[in-house]
Protein backbone atom coordinates (compact mmCIF):
# COMPACT_ATOMS: atom_id res chain seq x y z
CA UNK A 1 0.00 0.00 0.00
CA UNK A 2 2.70 2.50 1.02
CA UNK A 3 4.27 1.41 -2.39
CA UNK A 4 1.12 2.62 -4.28
CA UNK A 5 0.77 5.67 -2.57
CA UNK A 6 4.66 6.59 -3.28
CA UNK A 7 3.98 6.21 -7.14
CA UNK A 8 0.81 7.97 -6.90
CA UNK A 9 2.18 10.77 -5.46
CA UNK A 10 5.16 10.86 -8.22
CA UNK A 11 2.59 10.58 -10.80
CA UNK A 12 0.83 13.75 -9.80
CA UNK A 13 3.80 15.21 -9.46
CA UNK A 14 5.45 14.67 -12.76
CA UNK A 15 1.60 15.72 -14.14
CA UNK A 16 1.76 18.85 -12.04
CA UNK A 17 5.08 20.23 -13.64
CA UNK A 18 4.32 19.09 -17.26
CA UNK A 19 1.77 22.41 -17.60
CA UNK A 20 4.63 24.45 -16.67
CA UNK A 21 7.04 22.56 -18.36
CA UNK A 22 5.16 22.74 -21.78
CA UNK A 23 4.47 26.46 -21.18
CA UNK A 24 7.92 27.38 -20.78
CA UNK A 25 9.37 25.99 -23.74
CA UNK A 26 6.58 27.55 -25.78
CA UNK A 27 6.75 31.58 -24.32
CA UNK A 28 5.68 33.74 -25.38
CA UNK A 29 2.62 32.60 -27.31
CA UNK A 30 0.54 35.90 -26.57
CA UNK A 31 1.99 39.87 -25.89
CA UNK A 32 4.03 40.24 -22.62
CA UNK A 33 2.97 43.35 -20.33
CA UNK A 34 5.76 45.76 -19.03
CA UNK A 35 4.20 47.81 -15.76
CA UNK A 36 6.07 51.39 -14.91
CA UNK A 37 4.74 52.39 -11.53
CA UNK A 38 5.70 56.26 -12.77
CA UNK A 39 4.84 58.66 -15.35
CA UNK A 40 4.89 58.31 -18.61
CA UNK A 41 7.94 60.30 -20.02
CA UNK A 42 10.37 59.68 -17.58
CA UNK A 43 13.48 57.95 -17.01
CA UNK A 44 11.92 54.79 -16.33
CA UNK A 45 9.16 54.77 -18.61
CA UNK A 46 12.06 55.79 -21.53
CA UNK A 47 13.41 52.58 -20.70
CA UNK A 48 10.52 50.12 -20.98
CA UNK A 49 9.03 51.52 -23.96
CA UNK A 50 12.71 50.84 -25.98
CA UNK A 51 12.22 47.45 -24.81
CA UNK A 52 8.61 47.21 -26.00
CA UNK A 53 10.28 48.59 -29.33
CA UNK A 54 12.75 46.18 -29.58
CA UNK A 55 11.79 42.85 -27.68
CA UNK A 56 8.94 41.43 -30.22
CA UNK A 57 11.82 40.68 -32.62
CA UNK A 58 13.62 38.61 -30.42
CA UNK A 59 10.71 37.20 -28.24
CA UNK A 60 8.19 37.21 -31.55
CA UNK A 61 5.33 38.82 -29.67
CA UNK A 62 4.10 41.75 -28.99
CA UNK A 63 5.31 43.99 -25.80
CA UNK A 64 3.04 46.31 -24.25
CA UNK A 65 3.79 48.90 -21.76
CA UNK A 66 1.37 49.91 -18.61
CA UNK A 67 1.96 53.03 -16.78
CA UNK A 68 0.67 52.50 -13.35
CA UNK A 69 1.77 55.14 -11.64
CA UNK A 70 1.69 56.24 -8.11
CA UNK A 71 4.13 57.83 -5.03
CA UNK A 72 6.89 55.43 -4.55
CA UNK A 73 5.57 53.35 -7.70
CA UNK A 74 4.14 51.63 -4.92
CA UNK A 75 0.70 50.78 -7.12
CA UNK A 76 2.29 49.28 -10.14
CA UNK A 77 4.85 47.31 -7.95
CA UNK A 78 2.33 45.32 -5.80
CA UNK A 79 0.13 44.64 -9.05
CA UNK A 80 3.00 42.87 -10.69
CA UNK A 81 4.06 41.13 -7.10
CA UNK A 82 1.06 39.62 -7.19
CA UNK A 83 0.36 38.62 -11.16
CA UNK A 84 0.55 35.25 -12.47
CA UNK A 85 4.29 34.05 -12.48
CA UNK A 86 4.38 33.19 -16.15
CA UNK A 87 6.60 35.59 -17.45
CA UNK A 88 3.53 37.55 -19.49
CA UNK A 89 3.35 40.70 -16.68
CA UNK A 90 6.87 42.47 -15.83
CA UNK A 91 7.79 45.17 -13.46
CA UNK A 92 10.49 47.77 -14.86
CA UNK A 93 11.87 48.63 -11.81
CA UNK A 94 14.06 51.21 -10.23
CA UNK A 95 15.95 51.46 -6.81
CA UNK A 96 12.90 53.71 -5.63
CA UNK A 97 10.34 50.52 -5.31
CA UNK A 98 12.79 47.61 -5.08
CA UNK A 99 14.94 49.33 -2.26
CA UNK A 100 14.97 52.28 -0.77
CA UNK A 101 10.82 51.93 0.02
CA UNK A 102 12.09 49.11 1.85
CA UNK A 103 14.42 51.37 3.97
CA UNK A 104 11.72 54.37 4.45
CA UNK A 105 8.46 52.66 4.78
CA UNK A 106 7.65 50.75 8.07
CA UNK A 107 5.38 48.72 5.88
CA UNK A 108 4.88 47.87 2.29
CA UNK A 109 2.10 45.50 0.19
CA UNK A 110 5.08 43.88 -1.26
CA UNK A 111 8.44 42.12 -0.92
CA UNK A 112 11.67 42.01 -2.35
CA UNK A 113 11.23 38.72 -2.19
CA UNK A 114 7.91 38.50 -4.21
CA UNK A 115 10.27 39.56 -7.42
CA UNK A 116 12.53 37.44 -9.35
CA UNK A 117 15.18 40.15 -11.12
CA UNK A 118 15.95 39.52 -14.83
CA UNK A 119 18.02 42.32 -15.66
CA UNK A 120 19.49 45.47 -15.76
CA UNK A 121 18.57 47.19 -18.73
CA UNK A 122 20.68 50.62 -17.91
CA UNK A 123 22.32 52.23 -15.54
CA UNK A 124 23.01 55.98 -14.35
CA UNK A 125 25.43 57.12 -11.75
CA UNK A 126 25.11 60.96 -10.08
CA UNK A 127 27.14 63.82 -10.69
CA UNK A 128 28.26 66.03 -7.75
CA UNK A 129 27.08 69.49 -8.68
CA UNK A 130 27.35 72.84 -7.14
CA UNK A 131 26.36 76.01 -8.42
CA UNK A 132 29.59 77.61 -11.24
CA UNK A 133 30.43 80.46 -8.83
CA UNK A 134 30.49 78.51 -5.77
CA UNK A 135 34.39 78.36 -4.72
CA UNK A 136 34.96 75.21 -4.04
CA UNK A 137 37.15 73.40 -6.49
CA UNK A 138 37.14 70.04 -5.27
CA UNK A 139 35.11 67.75 -3.33
CA UNK A 140 37.21 68.38 -0.29
CA UNK A 141 37.01 72.08 -0.49
CA UNK A 142 33.52 71.37 -0.65
CA UNK A 143 33.34 69.34 2.65
CA UNK A 144 35.91 72.02 4.14
CA UNK A 145 33.03 74.60 2.91
CA UNK A 146 30.15 72.99 4.72
CA UNK A 147 32.30 72.28 8.04
CA UNK A 148 33.01 76.09 8.02
CA UNK A 149 29.23 77.16 7.72
CA UNK A 150 27.06 74.62 8.54
CA UNK A 151 24.11 77.13 8.93
CA UNK A 152 24.78 78.13 5.45
CA UNK A 153 25.29 74.83 3.69
CA UNK A 154 22.37 72.81 2.41
CA UNK A 155 21.45 70.03 -0.44
CA UNK A 156 18.64 69.63 -2.47
CA UNK A 157 16.82 66.04 -3.22
CA UNK A 158 13.22 65.18 -4.56
CA UNK A 159 12.84 61.27 -3.27
CA UNK A 160 13.96 58.89 -0.46
CA UNK A 161 16.58 57.92 -2.84
CA UNK A 162 18.76 60.88 -3.38
CA UNK A 163 18.32 62.23 0.41
CA UNK A 164 19.66 58.81 1.89
CA UNK A 165 22.47 58.69 -1.09
CA UNK A 166 23.25 62.15 0.08
CA UNK A 167 23.55 61.55 3.70
CA UNK A 168 25.93 58.23 3.58
CA UNK A 169 28.34 60.66 1.23
CA UNK A 170 27.89 63.43 4.36
CA UNK A 171 28.48 60.35 6.95
CA UNK A 172 31.38 58.88 4.40
CA UNK A 173 32.62 62.70 4.39
CA UNK A 174 32.24 64.13 7.59
CA UNK A 175 30.50 67.31 5.34
CA UNK A 176 27.89 69.31 7.42
CA UNK A 177 24.61 70.05 4.75
CA UNK A 178 20.65 70.02 5.73
CA UNK A 179 18.43 68.36 3.84
CA UNK A 180 16.02 70.23 1.48
CA UNK A 181 13.02 68.69 -0.13
CA UNK A 182 11.76 69.01 -4.01
CA UNK A 183 9.40 67.80 -6.00
CA UNK A 184 11.66 66.19 -8.87
CA UNK A 185 15.24 66.11 -10.00
CA UNK A 186 15.17 68.59 -12.73
CA UNK A 187 13.86 71.39 -9.52
CA UNK A 188 17.11 69.95 -7.15
CA UNK A 189 19.20 70.49 -10.52
CA UNK A 190 17.37 74.11 -10.91
CA UNK A 191 18.17 74.84 -7.66
CA UNK A 192 22.04 74.49 -7.43
CA UNK A 193 21.84 76.71 -10.95
CA UNK A 194 19.79 79.52 -8.77
CA UNK A 195 22.25 79.73 -5.66
CA UNK A 196 19.02 78.54 -3.65
CA UNK A 197 20.94 75.65 -2.15
CA UNK A 198 24.52 74.79 -1.97
CA UNK A 199 24.61 70.93 -3.50
CA UNK A 200 22.74 68.18 -4.96
CA UNK A 201 23.68 64.47 -6.19
CA UNK A 202 21.63 64.05 -9.52
CA UNK A 203 21.96 61.46 -12.42
CA UNK A 204 23.60 62.65 -15.70
CA UNK A 205 19.87 63.45 -17.86
CA UNK A 206 18.89 66.77 -15.42
CA UNK A 207 22.63 67.29 -14.17
CA UNK A 208 23.19 68.07 -17.71
CA UNK A 209 21.20 70.70 -18.06
CA UNK A 210 22.92 73.02 -15.64
CA UNK A 211 26.29 71.84 -17.04
CA UNK A 212 25.54 72.97 -20.54
CA UNK A 213 24.36 75.90 -19.54
CA UNK A 214 27.60 76.51 -18.02
CA UNK A 215 25.25 77.62 -13.88
CA UNK A 216 26.46 74.70 -12.30
CA UNK A 217 29.74 72.84 -12.40
CA UNK A 218 30.16 68.95 -11.45
CA UNK A 219 32.98 68.02 -8.70
CA UNK A 220 32.57 64.07 -8.71
CA UNK A 221 30.94 61.57 -10.05
CA UNK A 222 29.54 58.21 -7.99
CA UNK A 223 30.68 55.38 -10.44
CA UNK A 224 33.29 53.12 -10.38
CA UNK A 225 34.75 54.75 -13.62
CA UNK A 226 35.06 58.27 -14.73
CA UNK A 227 31.98 59.37 -17.89
CA UNK A 228 32.50 59.43 -21.32
CA UNK A 229 30.55 62.41 -21.62
CA UNK A 230 32.25 64.14 -18.77
CA UNK A 231 36.00 62.74 -18.75
CA UNK A 232 37.37 65.63 -16.47
CA UNK A 233 34.92 64.77 -13.78
CA UNK A 234 36.73 62.43 -10.93
CA UNK A 235 34.70 60.04 -9.31
CA UNK A 236 34.35 59.68 -5.42
CA UNK A 237 36.55 56.72 -5.69
CA UNK A 238 39.44 59.00 -6.89
CA UNK A 239 38.86 61.41 -4.34
CA UNK A 240 38.80 58.89 -1.21
CA UNK A 241 35.30 58.91 -0.76
CA UNK A 242 34.14 55.18 -0.64
CA UNK A 243 31.07 55.56 -2.11
CA UNK A 244 29.68 54.13 -5.76
CA UNK A 245 26.35 54.46 -6.49
CA UNK A 246 23.74 54.76 -9.32
CA UNK A 247 20.44 54.79 -10.00
CA UNK A 248 19.81 51.68 -12.41
CA UNK A 249 16.76 50.28 -14.00
CA UNK A 250 15.69 46.59 -14.73
CA UNK A 251 13.08 44.22 -15.46
CA UNK A 252 11.64 41.88 -13.07
CA UNK A 253 9.25 39.32 -12.81
CA UNK A 254 7.08 37.73 -10.35
CA UNK A 255 8.55 35.65 -8.15
CA UNK A 256 7.87 31.73 -8.74
CA UNK A 257 8.09 32.30 -13.02
CA UNK A 258 10.01 29.49 -14.39
CA UNK A 259 13.92 29.45 -14.76
CA UNK A 260 13.60 28.78 -18.06
CA UNK A 261 11.20 31.88 -19.03
CA UNK A 262 13.68 34.02 -16.66
CA UNK A 263 16.45 32.63 -18.74
CA UNK A 264 15.33 33.32 -21.99
CA UNK A 265 13.93 36.74 -20.70
CA UNK A 266 17.74 37.50 -19.89
CA UNK A 267 19.06 36.87 -23.00
CA UNK A 268 16.20 38.57 -25.10
CA UNK A 269 17.30 41.82 -23.05
CA UNK A 270 21.01 41.28 -23.63
CA UNK A 271 20.17 40.90 -27.02
CA UNK A 272 18.29 44.42 -27.20
CA UNK A 273 21.01 46.14 -24.75
CA UNK A 274 23.35 45.17 -27.15
CA UNK A 275 21.68 46.74 -30.13
CA UNK A 276 23.74 49.73 -31.60
CA UNK A 277 21.13 51.62 -32.54
CA UNK A 278 19.46 50.97 -28.46
CA UNK A 279 23.21 52.17 -27.27
CA UNK A 280 22.94 55.05 -29.14
CA UNK A 281 19.14 56.03 -27.60
CA UNK A 282 20.18 55.66 -24.20
CA UNK A 283 23.93 57.50 -24.51
CA UNK A 284 21.47 59.98 -26.39
CA UNK A 285 19.71 60.37 -23.05
CA UNK A 286 22.51 60.28 -20.53
CA UNK A 287 22.19 56.78 -19.33
CA UNK A 288 24.77 53.82 -19.36
CA UNK A 289 23.65 51.11 -21.26
CA UNK A 290 23.54 47.73 -19.13
CA UNK A 291 22.43 43.83 -18.81
CA UNK A 292 23.64 41.66 -16.50
CA UNK A 293 22.44 38.01 -15.13
CA UNK A 294 19.46 37.17 -12.83
CA UNK A 295 21.90 36.27 -9.90
CA UNK A 296 23.63 39.53 -9.96
CA UNK A 297 20.64 41.85 -9.96
CA UNK A 298 19.39 39.78 -7.12
CA UNK A 299 22.63 39.96 -4.69
CA UNK A 300 22.58 43.35 -5.89
CA UNK A 301 18.58 44.17 -4.09
CA UNK A 302 19.77 41.68 -1.67
CA UNK A 303 22.71 43.38 -0.52
CA UNK A 304 21.65 46.89 -0.76
CA UNK A 305 18.00 47.00 1.49
CA UNK A 306 20.17 46.19 4.73
CA UNK A 307 22.91 48.97 3.77
CA UNK A 308 20.00 51.78 3.29
CA UNK A 309 17.77 51.04 5.67
CA UNK A 310 20.77 51.23 8.58
CA UNK A 311 21.05 54.76 6.85
CA UNK A 312 17.47 55.71 6.87
CA UNK A 313 17.52 54.40 10.51
CA UNK A 314 20.72 56.68 11.20
CA UNK A 315 19.02 59.81 9.90
CA UNK A 316 15.72 59.03 10.90
CA UNK A 317 14.40 58.87 7.72
CA UNK A 318 10.74 57.35 6.81
CA UNK A 319 7.98 57.97 5.71
CA UNK A 320 4.31 57.75 7.29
Amino acid sequence: MQLKNRLCLAYFAIVALVPVTAAAADYPTRPVTIVVGYSAGGGVDAMARIMADKLPAVLGQPVIVVNRPSVGAIVGTTYVSKAKPDGYTLLMGAPGPMIFNHAVYAKLPYTAQDFTPISFVSDSPLLLLVNANNPAKTVQDLVNQSKQNPDKSNYAASSASFQLITELFKKKTGAKFTHIPYKGANDSVLAVMSGDVTMALADAGPASVGLQSGRAKALAVTSAERLKDYPNVPTLSELGVDLKVSLWIGLLAPAGTPPEIIRQLQDSVAKVVAMPDVQKRMTTMSVIPMSNTSEEFSKLIATEIPLWTQVAKDNNIKVN
